[in-house]
C-alpha cells in the first residue's frame, strides 16, 4: 500500500510517494548556536540513503524580491526544476559558477517573468550551487541538491523534524551557509522518535 507523504520545506509543500510497507520513525531535534542569527537557513538531512527517489512533478519557486533571493537557501531533491521568478520592478539575472547548476546563465528578465532550471547534474552526495545576479552582485542564494527526500529546514529557533524515516542506521548531517556541526550516527526504530542535538560551530 502506498500513501502520499507531505514534506514542508522553506514554506513550500513538496509531495513524495512513500511506501507504508516498512517500519519507520521520526527524527526530531534542536540546533543551537552562540548567535541565534546563524540558526535560520540550516538544512538537516540523512546522508546517502539507498533507493531511487522521484522528484516532484511541479517546479518549486525561488523569487527575486526586494533585491534579494527568496528563500535564501532552497533544498531540492535531485532532478527538481526550480522556477526563478522576478517580482521586482527592475530587471534581474540568474547565473551560477558551480558545476552543480551546470554553470548556467539564464539571462536577464523583467518583472513578472520566470525562467526555469532543472537541477539534474551528476552529484554523488548532497551538492550546493550558489545562485547570483549579474545585474546586482550583492544578491546571493543557495540551491542545495539532495540525494534523497529525507531532509528538512530547521525553524528560526533551531527545531526540526524529519518524518517517516525507514528503520535502520544512518548518518545525520547539517548544511548551513556559514557554519558546520559534527555528524550524528542515528538508529531509527519503528514507531519511535529519535532525538538529536546539533551545535553549530565555525567552518574549518
Amino acid at each position: 500500500m502506498r500513501h502520499l507523504r507531505l514534506l514542508i520545506v522553506s514554506g513550500l509543500a513538496i509531495s513524495f510517494l512513500a511506501s507504508t510497507s516498512y517500519a519507520a520513525g521520526n527524527v526530531t531535534g534542536t540546533i543551537s548556536a552562540k548567535k541565534k542569527k546563524y540558526l535560520p537557513n540550516t538544512i538537516v538531512y540523512l546522508d546517502e540513503v539507498k533507493g531511487e527517489f522521484t522528484p516532484p512533478k511541479e517546479p518549486v519557486v525561488m523569487d527575486q524580491k526586494q533585491m534579494q533571493f527568496h528563500p535564501h537557501v532552497l533544498p531540492v531533491l535531485f532532478g527538481t526544476t526550480v522556477d526563478f521568478l522576478n517580482s521586482d520592478e527592475v530587471a534581474h539575472n540568474v547565473f551560477s559558477p558551480d558545476e552543480t547548476a551546470g554553470k548556467v546563465n539564464l539571462g536577464t528578465w523583467a518583472q513578472g517573468e520566470t525562467r526555469s532550471y532543472k537541477f539534474d547534474k551528476p552529484c554523488e552526495k548532497t551538492c550546493e550551487a550558489v545562485m547570483l545576479c549579474n545585474v546586482h552582485p550583492e544578491m546571493e542564494a543557495y540551491v542545495v541538491v539532495m540525494q534523497n527526500p529525507y531532509y528538512t529546514m530547521a525553524d528560526d529557533s533551531g527545531y526540526f523534524v524529519i518524518a517517516d524515516v525507514p528503520a535502520g542506521e544512518y548518518t545525520l548531517k547539517i548544511w548551513n551557509p556559514k557554519k558546520s556541526a559534527d555528524d550524528q550516527t542515528i538508529t531509527i526504530v519503528d514507531g519511535k522518535d529519535t532525538e538529536v542535538t546539533f551545535k553549530l560551530k565555525r567552518k574549518k
